[in-house]
């Protein structure tokens, strides 16, 4: 893929300096408009060869456009808060919205091309990153993502007279460092190896650009030019009324429309007096385990789902009451803020991860878009479908990195949740708990019941299986929770 950057493209510097004030009103017209419609976001990647010219490139597109509304993100060795969560959390946190330009240099394709350079993985390994990358890649772009990757590429002759003069002028001496004379005789290898990573990942919806970095004023335009390229192209295809291509196959119900809800066995019970002697057992016994010196290595996310009235709250109020409050953070999800809304779908979720020897709880969690987004049409069929292969990456990269994930769907009857709304309507205190759309969902229990046995069936996976709590009895329903979170970490532990 390098080649045709390597043939020595020029400009003059007269072609520059006429072109240069034409295309900086135009970027910047396009940047306005981005802004002003808000339809999509722009991630501009920057990756390649040391001495290609980069920075400086990044640097005049922040003089050339309106630096409010770009965000220049450059990734170094993770922050002792970044190594305690999974691998991808910091580029999650700095995807831009809505209407914003994200340029992000050493981002998710240094640390693998760095590992297999310096043989530290092997080639299996970056290919099982690159898969990885790919899929991450492909819901960003259905998350209205316009994703531009460019390389900035330097022969290798061309890579050692670049770092000399940078290195003769006392100007620029302090850029070069040892560690760019190493990479420099590893150049081959490392072309080598980002050869196969582009080749790899340059997809349809996200292709790479290479750019040749030999001449600054080429570079400079070339960069310039092509953002502007993309960035009218999907302002004009927006104009049109376009989406992403999204596909989705059905998926049939069960003919006897039997199905794993309308079979549990949700009357079993459980005795006060035996109820209150597991209580004080496992809330001692939970409180021992987030206290164990191995649990300092691993980090605990708890998922809350269930019908309403089902008795989420309760159960959280028990698994919380075993635990200092400087341990654990509750979370519940409502609707989706603007922020939100201007964010990839799991972006509100990744933020809230926890540090290592810490708890988060969601009470509803990113299930939302198989569940309540996809009963009530939030959101398109092919968006829904695609979540659950979304989510299952997610929750592995939460368990990759020493997360311990349990989570908890609590199943009642239509009788009982009937009966508790009734309740609930009845009494002042708990009279706030009941809303009409309680009573719209209600009505749609069917639907519900059908996304939930999809839910569980393709996404309770070996790593991260369902929990499903049978809660027509609230004290049953409470044991088997704080029973079901202490077998896993205990699981975690002995691993």
């Amino acid at each position: 893929m390098f080649e045709s950057a390597e043939v020595g493209h020029k400009t003059e510097k007269k072609e520059y300096e006429k072109t240069v004030p034409a295309l900086r009103a135009a970027l910047l017209d396009a940047q306005f408009e981005l802004l002003e419609q808000r339809k999509f976001a722009v991630v501009v990647l920057v990756n390649g060869v040391d001495g290609a010219g980069k920075g400086e490139t990044v640097n005049l597109l922040n003089e050339w456009m309106d630096p409010r509304h770009i965000e220049a993100w450059a990734f170094d060795s993770p922050s002792s808060e970044e190594a305690e969560r999974p691998h991808m959390w910091r580029y999650w946190r700095a995807l831009p919205p809505l209407g914003k330009i994200g340029v992000l240099f050493g981002n998710w394709y240094t640390q693998p091309i760095l590992d297999r350079v310096e043989k530290h993985s092997k080639k299996a390994d970056l290919d099982q990153q690159l898969d990885a990358i790919n899929r991450f890649e492909a819901m960003l772009v259905q998350e209205k993502v316009l994703l531009v990757k460019l390389w900035f590429h330097l022969s290798k002759d061309a890579q050692k007279s670049r770092l000399e003069a940078l290195e003769s002028d006392s100007k620029t001496r302090w850029r070069v460092t040892e560690h760019d004379w190493r990479f420099y005789k590893l150049y081959d290898r490392f072309r080598e190896v980002s050869e196969h990573v582009l080749r790899r990942t340059s997809t349809g919806q996200a292709p790479w650009l290479v750019v040749d970095g030999s001449d600054p004023r080429y570079r400079s335009l070339f960069v310039g030019r092509t953002l502007l390229e993309v960035i009218r192209k999907r302002l004009a295809d927006v104009a049109r009324g376009w989406v992403p291509r999204q596909t989705a196959a059905p998926l049939p119900e069960a003919l006897d429309h039997r199905n794993y809800l309308n079979t549990l066995d949700l009357d079993r019970k459980l005795g006060k007096r035996e109820y209150a002697e597991l209580l004080e057992v496992l809330q001692g016994r939970l409180a021992i385990l987030t206290r164990d010196k191995r649990f300092a290595s691993r980090s605990l996310v708890l998922v809350f789902e269930g019908s309403d009235a089902a008795g989420k709250g309760g159960a959280i109020r028990r698994v919380t009451a075993a635990m200092d409050a400087r341990r654990y953070r509750v979370i519940p999800i409502a609707a989706p803020s603007d922020e939100e809304l201007a964010k990839p779908y799991l972006w509100r979720f990744w933020r809230q991860l926890p540090r290592k020897g810490k708890v988060v709880i969601f009470d509803r969690s990113w299930y939302g878009r198989v569940l309540v987004e996809r009963v009530e049409g939030y959101c398109t069929e092919a968006d829904w479908m695609r979540a659950y292969a979304e989510i299952n990456d997610f929750e592995d990269q939460l368990i990759d990195a020493g997360a311990v994930v349990v989570k908890f769907w609590l199943a009642i009857s239509a009788e009982e949740q009937l009966a508790r709304f009734k309740e609930r309507e009845a009494e002042p205190h708990k009279r706030f708990k009941i809303t009409e759309e309680d009573w719209r969902n209600r009505e749609k229990w069917g639907a519900y019941e059908r996304a939930v046995c999809d839910m569980i069936d393709r996404t309770g996976t070996e790593r991260a299986p369902w929990t499903v709590v049978e809660a027509n009895d609230k004290e049953f329903a409470r044991i088997k929770v704080l029973r079901t979170i202490c077998e896993q970490l205990e699981a975690a532990f002995e691993q």
